[in-house]
């Protein structure tokens, strides 16, 4: 086996940095540009800054993005959580193979397909049912949902599979039901894979 040499693999180490970086630092150096044109610098001003303040269209947008992405943090991980814990406790049930294919076929399938897709089955659902009237936030928050479940799911279950079963074991053993268990015993074993 050849070992690698320690400075080439810095060399590349410190090459693959400043790629990823250097673009993020230069929009934020010249984001303190007093010019309207990115490539001429004409002086240090923090205009810009109190243009994005004043924008309350912005702000609002940010706004709204940041409940949505709170609304579907909090719900992927409740969703999730289960998902992976029927999937790594569970073994082998009828309906598994269709179970797991519908926890990770957002992995998968293209974003763009599955957006549109979604957005066919909200406006047929529309028509239907009458429900989401039009599209917003709550449509975008189903979507957001289903594609983060998978993830929350497959990390829960890799945690989960890996834990020490003894511990939940002897909680049965003292008598807890089996949702105390998961609970006192499982969820704070397997708390910081649900904070990644």
């Amino acid at each position: 086996m050849i070992k690698p040499s320690k400075p080439l693999s810095t060399g590349v180490l410190a090459f693959g940095f400043l790629f990823l970086y250097i673009p993020i630092i230069s929009l934020v150096v010249y984001s303190f540009n007093e010019s309207k044109l990115v490539t001429v610098w004409s002086g240090f001003s923090l205009k810009w800054y109190s243009a994005l303040l004043d924008d309350d269209e912005l702000l609002t947008a940010a706004w709204l993005s940041l409940k949505i992405g709170l609304l579907t943090a909090t719900a992927s991980v409740v969703i999730g959580t289960w998902a992976g814990f029927v999937l790594a406790r569970f073994g082998r049930f009828k309906g598994f193979t269709l179970y797991t294919g519908m926890i990770n076929a957002p992995l998968v399938i293209p974003e763009v397909i599955q957006g549109i897709s979604l957005l066919l089955l909200f406006v047929a659902l529309e028509q239907m049912f009458g429900w989401p009237k039009g599209r917003g936030m709550v449509t975008i928050w189903i979507g957001h949902v289903m594609l983060c479940v998978s993830y929350v799911a497959i990390i829960v279950q890799s945690r989960v599979k890996e834990m020490n079963k003894s511990l939940e074991e002897a909680a049965l053993d003292l008598g807890a039901t089996p949702l105390k268990v998961f609970f006192v015993v499982t969820l704070p074993l397997i708390s910081q894979a649900l904070l990644s």
